[in-house]
């Protein structure tokens, strides 16, 4: 293991000190990558595979919500997968952290406690962004294609990449609060499964049982989907409900809601275990 050298920020210098002390910690978390790649292949083969058996093996036999390309409409919930995806490599990254006894040591160490997971947020969202470029790629291979103007279409990869963010800050809460990795890994493939089949990344609320599709609605992915279908311009089933006239509100409400209670949670956990 390197050894890791930060100042202590003082002063007026003190905000500084914390982004140089967050920016030298992410840096070892991409450096662990560099070294292990199988990490990344991990992440991508997720969404690759569910994208390329849905969106390519059997595209024809899936119809369209408001018709246009199946590969289009299934991109923006291929996406959301890629955040929920993520959560499971976090929390065992982190949870193998404390195991190791690392988290300790950054605590016995001169710097910002704050650092020590929002470090650890930054690496794993360029993680993220990094297999959201890949997935985009092989997307446009397919058939995807974006109908919406410049400004949209960058603002539909802002909102992914914003759940991104919020999901790896619920990997690293969860890894501060379960101890069992074996827990952890458990709990995150479930939040995978549950969260993808019950929302309309893959097919349309509309073709669920009418008990489901309150649930399905109100799903968090159903609700990022949907506003990044909005925004490239690919084609949407607008639910009759508030969620579905109303999805970049909801998208909004849910990314701020998932972002502040997994970074008080992650930070809480962190804190009380001084």
């Amino acid at each position: 293991m390197s050894t890791l050298t930060v100042d202590t920020p003082t002063g007026p210098s003190a905000a500084a000190g914390v982004v140089r002390e967050t920016f030298a910690l992410a840096g070892r978390r991409l450096r662990h990558l560099r070294r292990a790649p199988g990490r990344m292949v991990g992440l991508v083969m997720n969404p690759l595979v569910m994208l390329l058996a849905v969106g390519y093996l059997f595209k024809n036999a899936i119809v369209s919500p408001h018709g246009g390309a199946y590969q289009e409409y299934l991109m923006a919930g291929i996406t959301a997968q890629i955040g929920l995806a993520g959560v499971g490599p976090t929390a065992v990254s982190v949870a193998l952290d404390r195991r190791a006894g690392l988290m300790d040591r950054f605590r016995s160490l001169p710097i910002s406690r704050a650092a020590v997971l929002t470090a650890h947020a930054l690496g794993d969202l360029l993680i993220g962004l990094g297999v959201l470029v890949v997935i985009s790629l092989v997307g446009l291979g397919i058939g995807w294609r974006v109908h919406g103007d410049p400004l949209s279409v960058l603002a539909g990869f802002g909102v992914a990449a914003l759940f991104i963010l919020a999901t790896v800050w619920v990997g690293i809460a969860l890894g501060m609060t379960v101890s069992n990795i074996e827990s952890v890994d458990s709990i995150a493939a479930l939040g995978l499964v549950v969260c993808t089949f019950l929302s309309d990344a893959v097919f349309s609320a509309s073709a669920m049982p009418a008990w489901l599709r309150p649930v399905v609605e109100w799903n968090p992915v159903t609700a990022v989907a949907d506003a990044i279908r909005h925004l490239w311009g690919n084609p949407v089933q607008p639910g009759s409900g508030f969620p579905g006239q109303h999805p970049f509100l909801v998208a909004g409400c849910w990314l701020g809601l998932l972002l502040a209670g997994a970074m008080a949670a992650a930070l809480t956990s962190f804190r009380s275990r001084e």
